[in-house]
């Protein structure tokens, strides 16, 4: 599972993409239910707005937490969609086609989500439906 979801080496199929992306909601949804914990542990304050802030160093368990979670999250949405662009048969530098403006996003969600993978090896390694 590590090598999974941790390793841009390889490919996957989009089933397990898809996997992935279930992973990664419910993994948020975890680091946001320890945040909403450590609230009852260390309380801040909710100003009138509506806006909810910590002080000094009781903030620091917020950041090891939000930013340790962003983080993960972030490195195992870059592996995955790296090894799905794989089974494509592109390079993982695909990835920046989510910087074009309107298209870029559509075109990844279209390539990646959507689209088979190579039928056989590839330069990237052995076919994953093959192996199914």
């Amino acid at each position: 599972m590590i090598q999974y979801l941790f390793s841009p080496r390889g490919r996957i199929n989009r089933a397990k993409f898809w996997l992935a992306m279930l992973i990664s909601l419910v993994f948020m949804m975890i680091v946001s239910g320890l945040l909403i914990g450590l609230w009852q542990v260390i309380p801040g304050e909710v100003s009138e707005e509506g806006k909810f802030t910590v002080h000094g160093v009781t903030a620091i368990p917020y950041v090891i937490v939000g930013l340790g979670g962003f983080f993960l999250n972030f490195w195992m949405g870059l592996c995955v969609t790296i090894k799905r662009y794989h089974d494509r048969n592109k390079s993982g530098w695909w990835i920046l086609i989510q910087l074009v403006p309107l298209v870029g996003p559509i075109w990844y969600l279209i390539d990646v989500g959507f689209l088979r993978g190579t039928s056989g090896d590839n330069r990237f390694g052995p076919d994953p439906l093959a192996a199914a």
